[in-house]
């Protein structure tokens, strides 16, 4: 797609949430990994955010490559100072390991529980690399699936270091605000370490593009964490219903919220979360 969007982002503006695959000659995905996308990678990212408008991201690593996090650290040393990374680990990663990630731009690690990507992960190995990463300033990054938000309730509120919930918990648009999963992520983030992205509109869409059933869930989760609230695209969208068109996710942000708000989103969020300079 070459559309641009009406919406002009401004400065500095952040999105928190793309992926990055290949060049495969170079890091091919992983044996039994959960799907095999199309190449995708950092020139592709670099020519999206020019045309959107986008000054930062962070590119967060997929299942498709597991815990070799390569292809996303060789994408960020393309532009260290306004790119960021959020990794996937496994039980062998030790000091070294991490220290590399840390060096690399990553700032966080993600657990996904969706059960189409491999299901309920080890909850001990959550635990534990909970409290390794809270020692180096880093957060915990969760993709769920609706229901999993109170299936684990008590688990994601023992942690203290910063959660990011995932495409607003991929609760689905057509059962309402009231519904019990949105209800318990709404008060997940009454504690002040939950952070919540409003992404993945197109996940939780039931009407289809431009994806304004969605909407709701955006602005009451902004409206409800003001200052820990982040906005991402999820290019290349792995796994989606609907394609979505960038530039039509980057016009449906003034919908969200007004402007002071969505500068904070947009701009002022991630970059305390990730040390983007001021």
């Amino acid at each position: 797609m070459s559309k641009r969007p009406a919406f002009a982002l401004p400065p500095g503006s952040c999105d928190t949430h793309v992926h990055v695959w290949g060049p495969f000659d170079r890091f091919p995905v992983a044996a039994g990994a959960p799907y095999t996308p199309p190449e995708r990678n950092k020139d592709d990212l670099a020519a999206l955010h020019a045309r959107l408008g986008v000054e930062r991201c962070v590119i967060v690593q997929t299942t498709v490559y597991k815990a070799d996090n390569r292809a996303m650290l060789d994408a960020i040393a393309a532009a260290p100072a306004t790119r960021r990374g959020v990794a996937l680990v496994d039980a062998s990663f030790g000091d070294r390991e991490y220290q590399a990630l840390h060096d690399g731009g990553v700032r966080g690690v993600r657990f996904g529980f969706v059960k189409h990507l491999g299901g309920i992960p080890d909850l001990d190995l959550v635990r534990r690399t909970a409290e390794r990463i809270a020692a180096m300033g880093w957060h915990l990054v969760l993709h769920l699936d609706a229901a999993n938000i109170a299936e684990f309730e008590g688990l994601f509120r023992a942690f203290r270091l910063p959660v990011v919930i995932d495409h607003m918990g991929r609760v689905p648009a057509a059962e309402g605000l009231e519904q019990a999963p949105f209800r318990t992520l709404l008060g997940l983030l009454e504690a002040p370490n939950f952070w919540v992205k409003v992404s993945g509109a197109e996940r939780i869409s039931a009407a289809g593009p431009p994806f304004a059933d969605a909407l709701p869930f955006a602005r009451a989760l902004i409206a409800a964490a003001p200052d820990r609230t982040l906005w991402g695209t999820d290019w290349p969208h792995p796994n989606v219903r609907w394609m979505p068109d960038e530039a039509a996710q980057v016009d449906l942000l003034p919908q969200m919220a007004e402007a002071a708000a969505l500068r904070r989103v947009l701009v002022e969020n991630p970059a305390r979360l990730y040390g983007f300079a001021a």
